[in-house]
């Protein structure tokens, strides 16, 4: 996916995946080299509390920043950690007797699903495909849960993209260069061999 997104927009791209596990020592410090960062899908990952530092380290140095399926979920957390002040923001899929999780089971999974997404008229979500709507693929069986959704209108982070239902799918911060996290997964376009307009404008956003 990142491959096609740099050739669509001319330019040349190194990337490498860093475990989860290596960043609990400090995100900071294991990132620092790098000019993006993308928190892709495969949760529950090793170590929950080095997405998160990472996801801090991509907000607060304003690295442009991507996450899709888990990292959409994990971008949530940290948002609940850093702005709404939850100690220890819950997953259901790694603490399923969790009093109030951020992140719950979908009434409906979506592994192997496709549906339309209506994006918020301006959102950079909505630049980078240039139209109101768009079909999407998703693997996934968990996501933002109905009472926190309802804390997102407080900003910085926003909704930003919505299912036919009304149900959350994106959301981007407006204080940073580039913070998008989708629940979908944009990256399996490549695998029916296109480049994805979000992850084209991720890697435009990389200095």
């Amino acid at each position: 996916a990142l491959q096609r997104a740099a050739e669509r927009g001319g330019r040349t791209l190194a990337w490498e995946w860093v475990p989860t596990a290596s960043l609990e020592s400090g995100a900071d410090d294991g990132l620092a080299r790098f000019d993006a960062i993308w928190c892709v899908p495969g949760s529950p990952y090793a170590s929950t509390a080095g997405a998160l530092d990472a996801i801090r380290c991509a907000r607060e140095r304003g690295t442009p920043f991507l996450g899709t399926c888990g990292g959409f979920q994990h971008a949530l957390m940290e948002h609940a950690r850093s702005h709404l002040g939850v100690a220890s923001p819950a997953h259901a899929e790694v603490e399923p007797d969790a009093e109030d999780p951020v992140i719950t089971p979908l009434a409906c999974s979506l592994a192997g699903e496709r549906g339309s997404v209506r994006f918020a008229a301006g959102s950079r979500v909505a630049r980078a495909y240039a139209c109101e709507r768009a079909e999407e693929a998703y693997h996934c069986s968990y996501g933002l849960s109905a009472r926190w959704s309802r804390l997102l209108a407080s900003g910085p982070l926003r909704a930003t993209a919505h299912d036919a239902n009304g149900e959350v799918r994106a959301v981007e911060r407006d204080d940073h260069p580039f913070f998008v996290a989708t629940l979908y997964q944009p990256e399996r376009a490549a695998l029916e061999g296109r480049a994805h307009p979000l992850i084209a404008a991720f890697v435009a956003a990389m200095k």
